[in-house]
């Protein structure tokens, strides 16, 4: 397909995850087909989707009746940073908030797991983006469920399967109260393959300039392979719902990845009834007054 004019579009719904269903990550792919031909054919596309975001962001802004947050989950290296750069690159920072969550600090681990992250929901008339996000609390502390004990979890509950079906009834409560006041959640899960994660950590080995990337920890998770897929499995059906779907987005391909999530928020964003505030007549008044002042001057 590298030489074919034609490229298929994407259709957000092929990377959707159905309300109630199974998930088997070995089913879902994490390379497609591209949607670009090459590289400029890349940069033109996703610059048409950036100028779009763009004008959709300022009437977002403008109208002011809803919130969007952006949830990016992944793997080490999957390109959670690449794609929140490029894809965002157009918004205007007024409009838009990033926050990435890493180890929760003492005061955080005194709080219930949701606490850190709901502090930094976008408000109205706002794009916020979490990169990783409260769902590393059924993620990673599941697949190191001693982090339980640092959270202050009795000793009795920390070998218990049920506190993640408790902890994923908590996120699905907190979605759909979100989603009822307004704020629309998209929740991306960057499925990347063992073998690309490989070769883009020996990349940050190799690269003196990308060496600031690489992090022991990275080989330490990667040997906890199954134990992530198995994790994300479980909660990627647990908590995608019609109001707060997750998608699994293919990220072999880094372009790809970019237009199949900036497609995505583009999708959403056409479908929320957003108008400019209208202008009472009485306003219009006032600015043709100043209209005339200033024209003769």
């Amino acid at each position: 397909m590298a030489g074919s004019s034609k490229q298929p579009s994407v259709k957000s719904d092929d990377f959707r995850v159905r309300e109630g269903h199974k998930v088997d990550l070995d089913e879902w792919p994490t390379e497609v087909e591209p949607v670009y031909n090459y590289k400029s054919d890349y940069r033109k596309r996703l610059a048409a989707h950036v100028d779009r975001l763009s004008e959709l962001q300022q009437l977002f802004y403008a109208s002011n009746s809803h919130a969007v947050l952006l949830i990016f989950q992944a793997m080490d290296a999957a390109g959670k940073d690449g794609a929140i750069k490029h894809v965002m690159s157009g918004i205007n920072p007024q409009g838009c908030q990033v926050f990435s969550f890493k180890h929760p600090s003492k005061i955080e681990l005194q709080h219930d797991f949701l606490w850190r992250t709901t502090r930094d929901l976008p408000e109205r008339g706002r794009i916020g983006i979490f990169n990783r996000s409260y769902y590393e609390d059924v993620l990673i502390v599941r697949v190191h469920p001693e982090i339980l004990r640092a959270q202050g979890v009795p000793e009795v509950v920390v070998g218990k399967t049920s506190i993640w079906r408790d902890r994923y009834r908590s996120i699905v409560s907190l979605e759909r109260h979100l989603h009822e006041n307004d704020t629309h959640i998209i929740k991306f899960f960057l499925h990347l393959s063992k073998d690309e994660q490989r070769k883009r950590l020996l990349e940050r080995i190799d690269q003196p300039d990308k060496n600031w990337k690489f992090s022991a920890d990275d080989i330490k998770e990667r040997r906890y392979w199954p134990q992530y897929m198995a994790a994300y499995a479980k909660c990627l059906a647990a908590t995608s719902t019609d109001v707060a779907p997750w998608y699994v987005v293919p990220a072999d391909d880094k372009k790809n990845a970019r237009l199949i999530v900036s497609q995505i928020l583009l999708d959403t964003l056409e479908k929320l009834k957003m108008v400019y505030p209208s202008t009472s007549p009485a306003h219009r008044d006032e600015l043709l007054a100043i209209r005339k002042e200033l024209m003769e001057e």
